[in-house]
């Protein structure tokens, strides 16, 4: 009944938005850094805004030339937008920092009124996107992971010992015992890609400005290390906030680039927040596939609006 409530009250707040996207407009294309309000770090997604549907083999196509871990592809739908996620090798169900980007792209560019929730329709449901000055927040599934015994070779891929190994239905979790173990992690990416469902996260405490660390690896859809990512804290924001009894907790994604998340429980959901910055904007000249007048079979569908 929490998460149910905590959902209503975030949609009472949610003036459905006005798509202000023309035919007419060119197909635009960015690439934003998520997760950061610090150019060249966070996650870099490219979002393209689309003025109909597109067939999946055109927009695989466009994410694989853009080569970042996800392309976001949006139309206006419904009082809201259309909204579906590319790797340069799959379309996944679920990815954070590409939303983050994508309501980012949409309110700074004008497209939708900066006090407006964004609605985006995917296939992962309704999610809703609000923003408070320049931190975004987005309403997201919780996640959670229940423990597991470590399948074979998930351990030795990582090259790490485990505190605690869980698992939900695209990742394993793997708590490990110290900061130097998460910083020091190099993984088989080989070994790792035949014993995933889709990822693995490695996560440990952090006792000065976070809550806690971690890392993410997906080589199985084409990401051996993702620099900050929305959907991994779906799973940790739930561990964690379990584990040190707090409703809120941030977190620290420890990659290269780095990337900061801050998670709030809400019952069956959570609530991700995080800044982003632009980093390029450009018009989408060539992309194979004809335009559809109508959502393809596996678009998300009106159940979801």
């Amino acid at each position: 009944m929490a998460g149910r409530a905590a959902q209503r009250d975030f949609e009472l707040d949610a003036a459905p938005s006005r798509p202000l996207l023309s035919k007419r407009m060119p197909q635009r294309i960015f690439q934003v850094d998520s997760f950061t309000d610090t150019p060249f770090c966070g996650n870099p997604a490219c979002v393209c805004i689309l003025t109909a549907p597109r067939d999946a083999a055109s927009m695989q196509a466009v994410a694989a030339e853009m080569n970042v871990s996800e392309t976001a592809f949006l139309y206006p739908r419904d009082s809201g937008y259309s909204l579906r996620w590319f790797t340069p090798l799959v379309e996944v169900d679920l990815c954070g920092h590409a939303t983050l980007a994508a309501a980012h792209v949409l309110w700074t560019e004008g497209y939708v009124e900066r006090g407006r929730v964004i609605r985006f329709h995917t296939r992962s449901g309704l999610l809703l996107v609000s923003r408070s000055g320049e931190l975004i927040t987005m309403d997201f599934p919780a996640l959670p992971v229940q423990a597991c015994e470590p399948p074979e070779g998930l351990l030795e891929a990582l090259g790490v010992e485990a505190v605690f190994v869980g698992r939900n239905a695209y990742d394993f979790l793997v708590e490990v015992p110290d900061e130097g173990t998460l910083r020091s992690c190099r993984p088989d990416y080989n070994r790792l890609a035949a014993v995933t469902i889709e990822g693995a996260i490695i996560t440990t405490p952090d006792g000065d400005d976070y809550d806690f660390l971690s890392r993410y690896f997906a080589p199985k859809v084409g990401i051996d290390e993702d620099p900050a990512t929305g959907a991994a804290h779906c799973a940790l924001g739930p561990y964690w906030a379990a584990k040190l009894g707090r409703e809120t907790v941030l977190g620290y994604q420890a990659s290269r680039r780095g990337g900061i998340i801050r998670v709030t429980m809400a019952g069956d959901r959570v609530h991700l927040a995080g800044q982003a910055v632009t980093i390029l904007r450009g018009d989408l000249i060539h992309a194979r596939g004809p335009l559809h007048q109508s959502p393809s079979a596996d678009e998300p569908g009106p159940a979801d609006a």
